[in-house]
C-alpha cells in the first residue's frame, strides 16, 4: 500500500466502548479512513449522538449490519462485537473481499473443544479458525502481515504473554507454576449496564471475581504453551475490579528454574525486546496512569522470596483493544506499524 492511500474501515459494532476507541485513534491516523459504522440498534443513531466526543469531527449515520453490502466498501473490517457474534458475521465478510480483525474471543482458541468448554457454545466456523492469527505482533509479526483474519488479543493475556514469554523462552522459569494477579479498570467490563458495573457497586470497592474460572485462563495457558520446553503451561489467574475508567496492572509470580538476580531478569527483557516499538522497560515500577490513552506496555521485575515477579502495565481500551487492532491493521496492509499510534 502506497504512503498517501487510505485503509478504508468499517467498524461493526459501532455503539460499544472499543469502537468509540478505535473511532478515536482514527481521527489521528494518517492512513485510516472510517468508511461506515454498522449497529444492532433500532433506531440507527448518528454516532455523534452515541458520544458526543465526535460532534463535529464524525459526521456519521450507523448503518444495518450486511457483510455482503461491504464489498467494494471496505479494506478491512474491524468486529468489535461479543463472542459468538464474530463467527456468524465472519464467512460472509471475507467472502466479500475484507480483511477481519475480530476484538470477540472467537478466533483466538485454536481448539474448538477450548471454545465450547470455556464459551459454552459450539465454534460454528471451524474451516477459518483454522487459518486465524492470534494478533499479538510482538510474537506473531510476520503471520499478522500476512493474514486474511486477526484475533485481537484479550486485553489481560496481551498484559500477561507481555511479561511472561521471554521468561519461558530462556528457559528461566517453571512453566508449570505461574500466578497472574490483574487489576483492571470497569471498561472492561463493556458498554452494557449490569449491577456490578453501577456506581455504588464500584465506587470504594476493590474486588477479585471469577477466581480460577475467568475465560482469559485459558487464552493465558493457550498463548504461553508453545514457549514451553513440554508444550504446556499451567496459569492461575486472578483478575480484579478497580474503580477507574481504564488500565491494567498484572503482578506476575514465577518460580525460577536457577538461581537468578533482577539484573538478569531484566537483561531476557532488554534482550526481547529491543527492537519493540511499544515495549518500555521500566527501573520503577509501572502504573496504569503512565500508560493511559497510548499503545505501549511498561514492563520492571523484581526478585523476591525466591520468587520473580514481573509488573505489567497496559491500557485495556488501546494496547488492550482498539491500538492493538490498529497495530495489527497496519503491519496487514504493510504501513508503519506505529501510524495512529505515537
Amino acid at each position: 500500500m502506497s504512503a498517501n492511500s487510505k485503509i478504508r474501515v468499517a467498524i461493526i459494532g459501532a455503539d460499544g466502548y472499543t469502537s468509540r476507541e478505535t473511532i478515536r485513534l482514527s481521527l489521528a491516523h494518517p492512513q485510516m479512513e472510517i468508511a461506515a459504522l454498522y449497529s444492532p440498534l433500532d433506531p440507527l443513531p448518528r454516532i455523534d449522538e452515541l458520544f458526543p466526543e465526535f460532534t463535529g469531527r464524525v459526521d456519521m449515520q450507523c448503518e444495518p449490519i450486511e457483510p455482503a453490502k461491504l464489498k467494494g466498501r471496505a479494506d478491512v473490517a474491524m468486529l468489535c462485537v461479543p463472542s459468538g457474534i464474530s463467527m456468524a458475521l465472519t464467512p460472509a465478510l471475507l467472502k466479500a473481499g475484507l480483511r477481519v480483525i475480530d476484538f470477540s474471543a472467537d478466533y483466538r482458541l485454536e481448539e474448538p473443544a477450548d471454545y465450547l468448554q470455556w464459551y459454552n457454545q459450539e465454534h460454528t466456523d471451524p474451516d477459518n479458525l483454522a487459518h486465524a492469527v492470534y494478533g499479538l505482533p510482538e510474537l506473531y509479526r510476520d503471520k499478522i502481515r500476512k493474514a486474511a483474519l486477526v484475533a485481537n488479543p484479550g486485553c489481560y493475556p496481551t498484559s500477561a504473554a507481555l511479561g511472561i514469554v521471554p521468561l519461558l523462552k530462556a528457559q528461566l522459569v517453571d512453566p508449570q507454576d505461574i500466578v497472574v494477579n490483574a487489576a483492571s479498570g470497569m471498561s472492561g467490563a463493556g458498554r452494557v449496564p449490569k449491577q456490578e458495573s453501577h456506581f455504588t457497586e464500584r465506587n470504594e470497592n476493590f474486588e477479585a471475581y471469577n477466581v480460577g474460572e475467568h475465560r482469559h485462563q485459558v487464552e493465558i495457558e493457550r498463548t504461553l504453551d508453545p514457549y514451553a520446553r513440554s508444550g504446556k503451561t499451567s496459569a492461575l489467574f486472578v483478575p480484579h475490579l478497580v474503580p477507574m475508567e481504564r488500565g491494567i496492572l498484572s503482578t506476575i509470580y514465577l518460580k525460577p528454574l536457577q538461581p537468578v538476580s533482577v539484573e538478569h531478569v531484566m537483561q531476557v527483557l532488554a534482550d526481547a525486546y529491543e527492537n519493540e516499538p511499544f515495549i518500555r522497560l521500566r527501573k520503577d515500577l509501572p502504573r496504569t496512569s503512565d500508560v493511559a490513552r497510548s499503545n505501549f506496555c511498561d514492563l520492571a521485575a523484581r526478585v523476591a522470596k525466591s520468587r520473580i515477579i514481573v509488573l505489567s502495565a497496559i491500557d485495556n481500551m488501546v494496547k488492550g483493544a482498539s491500538g492493538q487492532a490498529i497495530q495489527n491493521m497496519n503491519l496487514m496492509f504493510g504501513i508503519d506499524e506505529t501510524a495512529g499510534l505515537i
